[in-house]
């Protein structure tokens, strides 16, 4: 006996083998997220007026089969490998037997039979059934035996087998015993001829049974579990943004699985509004747009480093009113609740922008807040009230430090370093010009290149992870994966690429990446020819920009940040304002470093008025 402390169950450690001998039953409990995922989406639903019974939908859901047949299955359960979208493209499934069939057929052995089954399922290949009293057995899966049932089946028609028996039979030819084998073939043909058979042809059907017996699968257990993936694809196809929504609400801690969900949101149409603490929960959540269409509400509690449970209080000191400004705010939260790390990550995150849209300032007085939030609860605690607070309504201004924002580009990368990925904007989209000049592919794009035959590509992209490892060879290879306003792609460095681009590879670079692409087994493998440095690769593209400037006091920064940047093949032009209509271009004299990096210092330049790339 074994006593498991977290359960006041004994557990008796008994092999499995033994259970039946001994008279017990084994059974498995199986425990699946998605059926949270689920249940997740009809509670959501019904926030919204919606009513959904999942055990009494129709099975045959055109918009669902339509969604399965194009491969568009991110989120659908069972189904979201490569290989199974591959399987449902051929398939085109149209009934509800045929997702049966895929979970049952999609495994070593028993998936060389897809083809034959999608061939003969469109009519390109006649079914065969060996004998007519096999047709109404296998017509549903068109002659081909893919479940444990249908070998019981057989044996108990053809050869009048009892269904206790017919399950010995599948037994003996799952375990392969050669004895009993032996035996059970005695009796299939025995039994077969007195049924008028031939026992040449009964002895070719025993043969297609044990071939088959071998890797069939259970349909009552392929069909439970076809019903669980045709629920979650109706989910998906008649209400996206709610299923997409709790596929993230049960990923909350998963970064990497965040970032595939947004990009499938965005493929798929569905905008995912920032983190605010005024409209978010602590999980995630739907609501209306001003547009009338649905958004998903990104998480508070899906912000690193934040906690749910903190979250969740902000959440119910906030109510049902919205906080008005940062005093307000400081007055009404539980400082026990909130440190400075979390404040400063929710700032980074952009989930304060609705009470102060400078993130640099309000990051740098977030001990400032706090400290209000600690003074104000202490006055609630003591029932003291603040001088003129309850007679004049007056309230104390909350002093922030005077400064800048930051960059447009650093500031979408502390909100990146607190989501964990590019959620609002991407660090590409100030490169948009030069990635034209420069001819790149869009990461979202490189699996259909491949597939029109292109064999190298340029990719451009925010590193956002690698690992690396060592080979049998003892040389070093990495993966690295790079990510655009589309997606991301995983890039393979070897040895010789990988030690002259290192140095590149940081956290958060943007890179330009020279790749090769080959179709590796299921997967597509995109191997790095060369890696760049992006704002090189786009100064050595022929850049130009044209500065308008509304004060010539802004002239000596400018060379100063020019100088700064090096030379380079860009050119720069200055468009002074002269305070009339007529305006007079100067080309400045040499070549210089012009980068959507140079762009975004100039804007912040005092007297530059506007920053035009070329």
């Amino acid at each position: 006996l074994y006593r498991d402390p977290k359960s006041d169950m004994p557990v008796t450690q008994f092999n499995m083998k033994w259970v039946e001998p001994a008279g017990l039953v084994k059974f498995d409990f199986l425990g699946l997220k998605t059926l949270t995922v689920l249940d997740v989406a009809v509670k959501l639903l019904r926030q919204r007026g919606v009513e959904v019974d999942l055990p009494t939908l129709p099975l045959d859901d055109a918009a669902s089969y339509q969604m399965l047949a194009r491969g568009d299955v991110v989120g659908v359960f069972q189904v979201e490998s490569q290989g199974m979208r591959r399987a449902l493209v051929d398939m085109r499934p149209d009934r509800f037997e045929d997702i049966i069939a895929l979970v049952a057929l999609y495994r070593p052995g028993p998936m060389a039979n897809i083809p034959t089954y999608c061939a003969r399922k469109h009519g390109d290949e006649e079914p065969e059934y060996l004998h007519p009293m096999l047709e109404p057995i296998l017509k549903e899966t068109f002659g081909v035996i893919i479940y444990q049932e249908q070998v019981m089946q057989i044996a108990q028609v053809m050869s009048g087998y009892s269904l206790g028996d017919a399950d010995l039979l599948r037994r003996a030819m799952g375990k392969k015993i050669r004895a009993e084998m032996e035996a059970q073939r005695e009796t299939f043909v025995a039994g077969a001829t007195a049924r008028g058979i031939a026992k040449a042809k009964a002895t070719e059907v025993f043969e297609l049974m044990a071939k088959f017996a071998d890797y069939g699968f259970n349909k009552s257990h392929a069909a439970a579990y076809a019903l669980v993936a045709y629920q979650t694809a109706w989910m998906k196809a008649n209400h996206a943004e709610v299923f997409i929504a709790a596929c993230m609400s049960l990923a909350l801690g998963n970064t990497d699985r965040l970032a595939s969900l947004r990009e499938e949101a965005s493929r798929s149409g569905i905008r995912i509004l920032p983190p605010d603490i005024n409209h978010s929960g602590a999980d995630f959540s739907v609501e209306r747009t001003q547009e009338g269409g649905l958004a998903i509400r990104y998480a508070l509690a899906a912000v690193k480093k934040v906690g749910f449970a903190a979250m969740q209080a902000l959440v119910e000191a906030r109510g049902d009113q919205t906080f008005v400004d940062l005093v307000d705010f400081s007055a009404r939260v539980d400082p026990r609740q909130l440190n400075r790390m979390q404040l400063e990550n929710l700032v980074r995150a952009g989930a304060f922008d609705a009470l102060e849209g400078n993130r640099a300032r309000l990051f740098a007085g977030a001990e400032a807040i706090l400290r209000r939030a600690q003074a104000t609860a202490e006055e609630k605690e003591s029932g003291q009230i603040a001088l003129f607070g309850a007679t004049q309504g007056t309230r104390e201004t909350l002093r922030l430090p005077d400064m800048p924002d930051w960059p447009p580009i650093e500031r979408l990368g502390f909100e990146a370093e607190a989501i964990g990925f590019h959620l609002t904007a991407h660090p590409l989209d100030v490169y948009a010009k030069a990635l034209r000049r420069l001819g790149t592919t869009a990461c979202a794009l490189v699996e259909s290149v491949a597939q029109a035959g292109v064999t190298r590509v340029r990719l451009a992209g925010t590193v956002a992870a690698q690992k690396e490892r060592v080979t049998r060879t003892g040389n070093r290879m990495a993966w690295v994966r790079i990510t655009d306003a589309s997606g991301s792609c995983e890039v393979t460095l070897f040895a010789e690429v990988l030690s002259r681009s290192r140095d590149l590879l940081a956290s958060g670079s943007n890179v330009l990446v020279t790749a090769d692409l080959r179709q590796d087994g299921e997967a597509l493998r995109v191997t790095a020819q060369d890696v760049a440095g992006l704002d090189q690769a786009a100064s050595n593209a022929g850049a130009a920009m044209r500065i308008w400037l509304r004060e010539t006091a802004s002239v000596p920064h400018i060379r100063e940040l020019l100088g700064r940047e090096g030379s380079g093949k860009g050119r720069v032009i200055l468009v002074p304002r002269l305070g009339t209509t007529q305006t007079v271009e100067i080309a400045l004299p040499g070549g210089f470093n012009v980068t959507p990096r140079l762009a975004q210092a100039l804007k912040v330049i005092p007297g530059v008025e506007q920053v035009e790339e070329l």
